[in-house]
């Protein structure tokens, strides 16, 4: 994503939300080799899936190609890569990947993204779903010893604090870089250090956010953390 895509982004309706399950019930089955998963490190919505991508031990099956940390008028850009070009889909500008899927795609060009190699388009750029999908969908490619990042007896007690560390924290610091009111920037950094107070309060009792082990609550939070005081405090 992009910092002013994530401050607006609620609604899944922005996003595509095909999903790559066991099954293929959407179209796309989990398969080895078949998908590449295109992120930026520059984006901690992105930051996310490579981050639980690499926990599971999927890199053989699911390969990574990232994108450089600006983009210009068009989309993100592939300028880390020799000739400015992904190595495996062979484009310049992720935009291209999308506008495979939909000749007429007029959303937004975001990241995280998984694209069909074969196809070169874009399967999904559900940044929520995509990371618990790699936790539930890709359990036949897990590494030995893989964190269950998604338990299920948990799921109700993870979405619950996953949802207020999104709305107050992952969103909150945008919610104050980009309030276009005095008044708006008051409220939404209130909200912001009274969660990150309640954040502190719970993990004073326990090590993660939820159970006794990692969870998606505690990825979710850490994007946001590791960048919070080298640029949201400064530049927010």
């Amino acid at each position: 994503m992009t910092s002013t895509e994530a401050a607006a982004s609620s609604a899944t309706k922005n996003y595509l939300t095909t999903r790559i399950a066991a099954d293929g019930r959407d179209g796309y089955a989990v398969e080895p080799g078949r998908y590449r998963l295109i992120a930026a490190r520059a984006c901690p919505w992105a930051n996310r899936a490579i981050i639980v991508r690499r926990l599971l031990g999927l890199e053989h099956v699911l390969s990574l190609g990232l994108a450089g940390p600006t983009h210009d008028e068009r989309s993100w850009r592939f300028d880390l890569d020799p000739g400015g070009r992904d190595p495996v889909l062979g484009i310049s500008h992720l935009q291209q990947a999308y506008l495979a899927r939909d000749p007429h795609y007029n959303r937004g060009i975001t990241v995280p993204a998984i694209v069909d190699i074969a196809s070169g388009k874009v399967v999904t750029n559900d940044f929520a779903q995509i990371t618990l999908d790699l936790s539930t969908e890709w359990t036949a490619f897990h590494r030995p010893g893989a964190p269950d990042l998604y338990p299920e007896r948990l799921r109700g007690e993870i979405d619950e604090v996953a949802e207020l560390v999104y709305r107050d924290v992952n969103n909150g610091v945008y919610r104050c870089g980009f309030a276009g009111s005095q008044d708006a920037y008051d409220k939404a950094f209130l909200r912001l250090f009274e969660r990150l107070e309640w954040l502190s309060d719970r993990l004073e009792r326990q090590r993660y956010l939820v159970g006794d082990t990692i969870t998606e609550a505690d990825v979710r939070l850490f994007t946001t953390l590791a960048r919070f005081d080298a640029v949201y405090h400064g530049h927010f």
